[in-house]
């Protein structure tokens, strides 16, 4: 007997049946949501696209900390007294999401358990996500922290993932993912498309196969 799944938390329609105000903004790609060291004024829940976070150090450097997509929230240390931003926000691709005041989100999130649940349970799992980057790092080959990041990013197992089609994204922003060079990355992309895992076609498309390299020993 199979387990039974809650129905999809559609966080919009809640926050308008219970009277939170939201706003829609829409950011084309390479436009940014907020910069480092912004107001955190804001919370963001993503509804279509792809949302890079990443941190610069003072020297310039830039390090990719996290891809989030449909259904994740951007800036959420806004509501745990974080006064300035730490990351920056940038969308990967045409992007739509809800903008809630941080006063309104907080005050929602006192006021209505069903909202809460819905934020506590994602706030769980993001930091199960975090705890498994970590050990991945750790202990993974960078082909196999390769093949789990493009899983992760093509957002795998995932009921409402609809398609396996990754946004625009330059094998240098994986190579910071993933923690190695720019030409491993393209040592083992070329690998992973002659071996029919992934495929070029104007789009990078993942395949459900590319899992088998995290099962490979």
């Amino acid at each position: 007997m199979g387990v039974k799944r809650r129905p999809a938390f559609d966080v919009r329609a809640y926050l308008d049946s219970v009277g939170i105000r939201s706003r829609v903004t829409t950011r084309q790609r390479r436009d940014v949501i907020f910069s480092q060291g912004d107001l955190c004024d804001h919370v963001f829940i993503i509804e279509t696209g792809s949302i890079k976070l990443a941190v610069t150090s003072r020297a310039g450097k830039e390090a990719v900390v996290a891809m989030l997509g449909p259904g994740d929230f951007v800036g959420e240390g806004a509501l745990a007294g974080q006064p300035l931003r730490i990351a920056t926000a940038t969308a990967m691709a045409e992007s739509r999401l809800l903008a809630i005041d941080k006063q309104e989100m907080l005050g929602a999130l006192h006021e209505h358990a069903d909202l809460a649940d819905h934020f506590l349970a994602y706030m769980l799992a993001r930091n199960i996500q975090i705890q498994a980057d970590l050990v991945d790092q750790l202990f993974n080959s960078s082909e196999k922290r390769l093949a789990r990041t493009l899983l992760l990013l093509a957002r795998f197992g995932k009921e409402q993932a609809p398609h396996r089609v990754l946004p625009n994204i330059s094998q240098e922003t994986l190579a910071e993912m993933v923690g190695t060079t720019r030409s491993r990355v393209n040592f083992f992309m070329n690998k992973f498309r002659k071996l029919g895992f992934i495929e070029y076609n104007g789009e990078l498309r993942i395949n459900d196969s590319l899992v088998s390299v995290m099962l490979h020993d």
